[in-house]
């Protein structure tokens, strides 16, 4: 007879599930297996992490996309310690933008989809939005993001020394100046935006991260999920596979879009 696992193993597990794993995603920093072949895939996807994370976060993620024939990059986004994300969302969205038109004209890629986490969903919206990312990017995928801010970014505040140590749990309360900016804005109609959310998700409770659109705006989509905590919904089988759907049905629009050799 197998034991039950004991409260502090619940718990430890449901700790990890919301914010992932200390071992490896935070000890591990931002040491990944580098490779330059994602544009010689079909279709490539850009991988965004989320705040006082590293794109270790993505490590599942990566190894089943490559699996499935998709090309896959990320970014060191930096911040404290040189590794956590803790920088602003609006330099950030200006770094991507800086980071892919070199990426482009050096390794020959025109278009990709976005996949961000958390924090990283509003990176990749205001990249979209603002920095030219309209004429890149296929498709954006959100996991848990903060669309209308998120309540819990008070208590990063609070740890962040009061925006001393960084600008973003401010740019994340509800209500901020990037939050209003961004929903404010009309996000391109001819890229597919969607969120994926789990009422299982603390750090991000459900109901900030679903998507309003307002008459006209025809790509948000939601797509909520059971029982995922914040940082599983990056390595948790059914997000996965809700996530090759929704490429798939992104890829297949723009092929149907765009005139053969655009």
């Amino acid at each position: 007879m197998v034991n039950p696992p004991s409260n502090p193993a619940r718990a430890y597990r449901a700790l990890r599930d919301q914010l992932g794993s200390i071992r490896r995603v935070y000890l591990r920093g931002n040491r990944i297996v580098r490779r330059d072949d994602f544009a010689r895939f079909p279709e490539t996807v850009l991988l965004l992490h989320g705040f006082f994370q590293t794109r270790n976060v993505w490590e599942v993620m990566e190894d089943r996309l490559r699996h499935d024939g998709y090309g896959v990059f990320s970014f060191d986004l930096g911040g404290l310690f040189w590794q956590f994300n803790t920088r602003s969302i609006r330099d950030l969205a200006r770094t991507v933008a800086d980071k892919i038109e070199g990426i482009c004209a050096r390794h020959g890629l025109d278009r990709f989809h976005v996949i961000g986490h958390s924090k990283g969903g509003l990176i990749a919206r205001h990249y979209v939005q603002h920095h030219g990312g309209d004429r890149r990017v296929k498709s954006v995928i959100t996991l848990g993001t903060p669309h209308h801010g998120t309540p819990t970014a008070l208590i990063a505040t609070a740890m962040f020394g009061g925006g001393l140590l960084s600008r973003s749990p401010f740019e994340m309360l509800p209500g901020s100046s990037l939050v209003r900016l961004l929903n404010r804005d009309t996000f391109p109609s001819h890229i597919p935006l969607t969120s994926i959310y789990s009422k299982a998700d603390i750090v991000c409770p459900w109901w900030n991260s679903v998507l309003r659109p307002r008459p006209g705006e025809t790509s948000m989509k939601n797509v909520p999920v059971k029982g995922i905590g914040h940082t599983a919904l990056t390595h948790d089988p059914g997000v996965y596979h809700i996530v090759r759907r929704e490429l798939a049905e992104a890829s297949r629009l723009w092929r149907e879009r765009t005139p053969p050799g655009d």
